[in-house]
C-alpha cells in the first residue's frame, strides 16, 4: 500500500465531489430535452421522436450532414496524426534526439494561439487548398491535425519515454527486419496506448471545435448546431447529448482495445 496515498474517505469524497460536477448539467440537459410540447404536462419523449418524424427532416438535414461531415473530419485528422506525427516522432526519438525539445515546442506551440489566430494564418493557405484540393469539409482535417498536435503528441510521447526505443530498432535491424516493419511490428505495438489515447483525444477535438470551421465556412456538427439551435433549442440539446454519449462510448471502445491488446502474451 502506498503510504502517500490519501485515505480511502477523502478518495471517495474526491470522486463524489467530481461526479457531481459532471452530473449535475448533463442531468440538466436531459431533463431539458424531456421538456414536453405545448399543451402537454410531465416528462415527454417527444421532442426526442421528433428526430425521426418526416416532416422534420428538412429542419433537421444541417445537423445529419454536419455530423457527417465531422465524422469524416475524425478519421482523416486521426489518420494524420497516426500516419504523419507518430512516424516523425519516432524518427526524432531514434535519430535526431538532441531536436526532441525543439520538435516539443513546435509541437506544444498551437495550444498557446487561440483559435481566431490560427484562422488568420491559415486563411490564405486555405485559400490554395481550395483552388486545388476544392472546398469539402474534409480540408479542415489539415488545420484540425495542427489543432490537436500538443495533445497527441503528450499521450504518444509518454509511450515511447516508457520503452527503449533505439534497443528494440536495433534488435529488429540486428535480426534483419526493414525499417518499415520496425516500425509497424515492433515499435507501434508497444505505442498503442498512446496511440489509442491521441485518437480519442483527436475525435474529442474535432466534434467539439467550433472557430475554425465557423470562420473558414465549413459545414460541421458544432457550425450546423449553431443553426439549428436558432430554430430549435431543445433539438441542440439532443444532439449534444448524444455527441457526448458517442464520445463515451467511443471512450469504453478504445480502453478496451487496449486492455485486450495489453493483455496479450507474446509466445
Amino acid at each position: 500500500m502506498n503510504p502517500l496515498a490519501p485515505p480511502r474517505a477523502v478518495r471517495v469524497v474526491i470522486g463524489l465531489v467530481v461526479g457531481v460536477v459532471f452530473a449535475v448539467p448533463f442531468v440538466a440537459t436531459v431533463l431539458f430535452t424531456l421538456t414536453p410540447l405545448p399543451g402537454g404536462s410531465g416528462l415527454s419523449l417527444d421532442r426526442w421522436a421528433g428526430l425521426f418524424d418526416p416532416a422534420n427532416a428538412a429542419k433537421y438535414r444541417p445537423v445529419w450532414t454536419g455530423l457527417g461531415n465531422s465524422l469524416l473530419l475524425a478519421g482523416v485528422t486521426v489518420l494524420l496524426v497516426v500516419g504523419l506525427f507518430t512516424p516523425t516522432m519516432v524518427l526524432v526519438a531514434l535519430a535526431f534526439p538532441r531536436l526532441r525539445r525543439v520538435f516539443e515546442f513546435v509541437a506544444l506551440l498551437p495550444i498557446s494561439l487561440p483559435a481566431i489566430v490560427l484562422v488568420v494564418g491559415l486563411t490564405p493557405i486555405y485559400l490554395q487548398i481550395g483552388r486545388t484540393l476544392g472546398t469539402g469539409a474534409w480540408t479542415l482535417a489539415f488545420a484540425y491535425g495542427i489543432l490537436v498536435l500538443p495533445f497527441a503528441y503528450r499521450s504518444i510521447q509518454a509511450s515511447i519515454d516508457a520503452i527503449d526505443v533505439t534497443t528494440l530498432a536495433e534488435a529488429a535491424r540486428t535480426l534483419g527486419a526493414g525499417w518499415g516493419s520496425v516500425l509497424l511490428r515492433v515499435i507501434v505495438p508497444n505505442l498503442r496506448q498512446g496511440l489509442l489515447a491521441a485518437a480519442l483525444i483527436s475525435v474529442a477535438v474535432v466534434l467539439g471545435e467550433f472557430t475554425i470551421a465557423s470562420l473558414l465556412n465549413r459545414q460541421t456538427l458544432q457550425t450546423a448546431l449553431v443553426v439549428v439551435n436558432k430554430q430549435d433549442g431543445w433539438v441542440a440539446a439532443i444532439f449534444t447529448l448524444l455527441a457526448l454519449a458517442f464520445a463515451f462510448v467511443l471512450l469504453l471502445v478504445i480502453g478496451r482495445v487496449g486492455r485486450i491488446g495489453a493483455g496479450r502474451k507474446t509466445p
